[in-house]
This record gives C-alpha cells, structure tokens and sequence, in this order.
C-alpha cells in the first residue's frame, strides 16, 4: 500500500479494501451513493463489493462516454440523488474514469449546496491524472469542462486491480496523461517511456505513483490554476479542441487519443516560439504516433479548430493559451502565437502522420474521421 498526503485529502495505492473500510467506518454518514455507468457496473462493481462488507449502497448509473457529460446527466444524477433521500450529510462514491470523477463530484459538489464525496478512479487516466487537484466540471456547448467548480474529495483511492478490466484503447489513452507528466516534470521517465513497445506488457503500478507524485507537487504550489499549475496544460489546448470537434461525430475519440495529437502539435510549437530543438520534436512525433497511430484532419476544420480554442477557459485577454515545452521536463506557460502558427503545427501533425502510415503503420489506432 502506497499513500500520497496532500493537504486537504490522501490518496492510497494498491489493496485499498481496509483503508476504505476504515475511512466509512470512521465518518457515519447517513447515506451512501454509488454513481457508475453501465461498463464499471459490469466490470467493477463486482471487485468494489469484494472490497466491503456492506452492499447497503444506492445505486445511480450513467450511460458512459464523454458525450453524456454534459448537464442533462446531471438532472438525472440530482434527481436519483433526491430519490434516494441523499442530503448533506451524505456520501457520493465515484465508481468509474474521469466523466464519472468529474461529472459525480460536480453533482455532489452542488447538491444541497455540497456533500462529501471520494474517487474510486477506474481507468488509467483517471488514476494518474484526475485523482488530484479537485477540478470538477462538465461540458457544455461541445467545449470541454466548461461548466465546473474546484472541490476536494475526502479521499482517493487507487485499486490497479480495476486496471485489468480495460480494453486496449482505454488503456492507450490514460498513457498520454504519462507521456505528459514526463515531458513536462521529468526527463528522466520520458527516456525510461521511449523502452515501452507493448503497453499490455506494462506494470502500470510502477508508473502510478510517479505520475501522481508530478501533479501533485504541481497542484499543491498552485491549487486554482492561476500559475505554475498550467504546466499540465501541455497538449491540451490543440486535444482539447480536436476532442470537442470530434465529440459530436459517430467515433468520438478519448480523452488521451486528442490529447497525443495536441502533443505533437504543441512540441512542433515549442520549437517554434520556445527554441526546443526540432531533433526532440521528432523524437516525442515519433513515439506518439508509434504508441497511437495515426488520426486524419481535415484542413478546411482548422479555423473551426482554432475557433473552439479560441474559447478555452485557460485563455487571457482574448489570446490562445498554451503550455510548450523546452528542455524536456520544464514546462513553459502563458505562450502565445498567431492563428496562422497554430495552423502550421496542425499541418505539422498531418505530415509527420502521413509518413507514419505510408511508412510502417497501415493500420491506424485512432478512429478513421475526426
């Protein structure tokens, strides 16, 4: 068992039966809510149960995916909520990856003007990324976590045993959130990263805690985002874009497949504004596409593209804000460029993706349109 303490909450690792059992015990609460959709019903819930000696839980289940984030979910979250006689005095458990962490936090974060709730992160991107920090929030509009409050958990916590439930892609995606705490915290995973050639030959539990240890000292120096914090950032002002484009189509892509695009976009961009040397551009281009495959854009959606990150909330006085890069391991904030750079990185991402797939990838790992 492996514990992270941050100020307000902790976060455990590993067998986590006991320490949960211990911490319902401790705080008495008069209800207790299970929300989850109908994959971590099937797949996890079975491996929660075992981890109780109680199953007295009401049960709110979601439809899963990113496209259900938004505040129709919510209602009908608030409105089990209500059923099930939940009030402030209440528990939220979080069963389920980053929608289930962020949409059931927000929902308990604003019912009856806030009740407590923990993470029981279930995806490899839930686990290394959005178990800290307390950002909470739902989309709206098709733009991505628009709508949201800042808002600890009592508790986090972490079973690698949920990790063994995943489907492939699910797994690629939460090994972006990794290849971004290292390029921008830790030069030294990022050599250790570039070994990986299978990721379902990956002990993920060594990779856990280091990724967290990186958010965390992150968040603890800047816990609203108004600095430093931005660091994390980095590929997830072009992702974020491409993720709420594609968001509405028939394959929506996840969280970290955008993201792993808006990575190679903002390193091209790196060296552009911030002098990281193109070598390294490559080299990061490369391994991405190597892990990921390849992602058809389109030229004639760039300017809706910049449009939606035009309504980024990380922008100030009306200009694109981005995290870059430069060395690998330091990340530099508040970076801005002209519409016409961020274009070019755009077209960066589809040249080296075109030789990509005219290369040795015939068989893309992302969904054929965006």
């Amino acid at each position: 068992m492996q514990t992270i303490h941050l100020k307000e909450y902790e976060i455990f690792i590993g067998a986590v039966g006991e320490k949960l059992q211990q911490f319902l015990k401790q705080k008495n609460y008069t209800k207790i809510a299970i929300i989850l959709d109908e994959n971590t019903r099937r797949h996890c819930l079975p491996i929660f149960t075992q981890l109780l000696d109680s199953t007295n839980f009401a049960i709110i289940e979601i439809h899963s995916g990113e496209q259900n984030k938004n505040i129709e979910t919510c209602q009908r979250i608030w409105n089990q909520m209500m059923e099930a006689g939940l009030d402030r005095h209440s528990l939220t458990i979080n069963l389920g990856g980053g929608v289930i962490g962020d949409m059931g936090g927000f929902c308990a974060a604003t019912f009856k003007r806030g009740m407590d709730f923990i993470q029981l992160p279930t995806t490899l991107l839930s686990q290394v990324d959005a178990s800290i920090g307390g950002k909470l929030g739902i989309d709206f509009n098709h733009l991505k976590n628009s709508i949201g409050v800042f808002r600890n958990p009592q508790a986090v916590f972490i079973e690698p045993r949920f990790l063994k439930t995943l489907p492939e892609r699910e797994v690629r995606s939460g090994f972006a959130e990794i290849i971004k705490h290292s390029l921008i915290a830790d030069a030294g995973q990022w050599e250790d990263l570039q070994q990986i050639e299978d990721l379902g030959q990956v002990n993920w539990e060594v990779f856990l805690q280091p990724s967290l240890k990186i958010k965390k000292k992150i968040v603890a120096e800047d816990p609203f985002e108004k600095g430093i914090r931005k660091a994390l950032n980095f590929g997830h002002t072009i992702g974020h874009a491409i993720e709420s484009f594609a968001l509405p189509g028939k394959q929506p892509l996840l969280h970290g497949e955008a993201i792993a695009i808006g990575m190679i976009c903002e390193a091209w961009l790196s060296h552009e504004i911030g002098g990281f040397p193109i070598e390294e551009v490559t080299t990061i281009a490369r391994f991405i596409l190597q892990i990921y495959g390849t992602c058809p854009l389109n030229k004639k959606d760039y300017p809706y593209l910049i449009e939606l990150m035009t309504k980024d909330k990380k922008n100030e006085n009306e200009r694109i804000n981005f995290t870059l890069i430069n060395p690998v391991g330091k990340a530099l904030i508040n970076q801005t460029c002209d519409e016409s750079l961020i274009e070019k990185s755009l077209q960066f991402y589809e040249k080296v993706a075109l030789d990509k797939k005219q290369g040795k990838d015939e068989n893309p790992k992302f969904s054929e349109e965006v």
